[in-house]
């Protein structure tokens, strides 16, 4: 399931923070701050979709992620590849060198890496 942007930069908080309480959450966004309140209810909201959890301090929770960076980014990229660029790695890659957002000797690292891998 997508996450929403700030589903996304409220993980993105505690995948850098390992562990983290909602103030501390709250202390680390970088534009508005949402009401303590409502950003309570987003991460409970990430732990209702399995990509959080906590441990209970009395009434107060520390929450840390279930779900790793790596393995979320591999399902969005995927994800993406599949609705945007028609299943093909080719077409993505090929989106970025038309756009100039990759070099040519960023293209060759590439290639040697593949090359490397086989």
């Amino acid at each position: 399931m997508r996450l929403t942007p700030r589903e996304e930069e409220v993980m993105k908080i505690l995948w850098r923070l390992n562990k983290a309480f909602v103030k501390e959450i709250r202390a680390e966004l970088l534009d508005e701050k949402p009401h303590y309140n409502t950003l309570s209810t987003i991460v409970r909201n990430l732990e209702e979709k399995n990509y959080v959890a906590h441990e209970a301090f009395g009434n107060t929770h520390r929450y840390y992620p279930l779900v790793s960076k790596n393995a979320y980014r591999k399902k969005f990229i995927n994800s993406t590849i599949m609705d945007y660029y028609d299943h093909s790695y080719k077409s993505l890659v090929s989106f970025f060198a038309k756009e100039e957002k990759i070099s040519v000797a960023e293209l060759k690292e590439i290639i040697d890496q593949i090359e490397k891998n086989k």
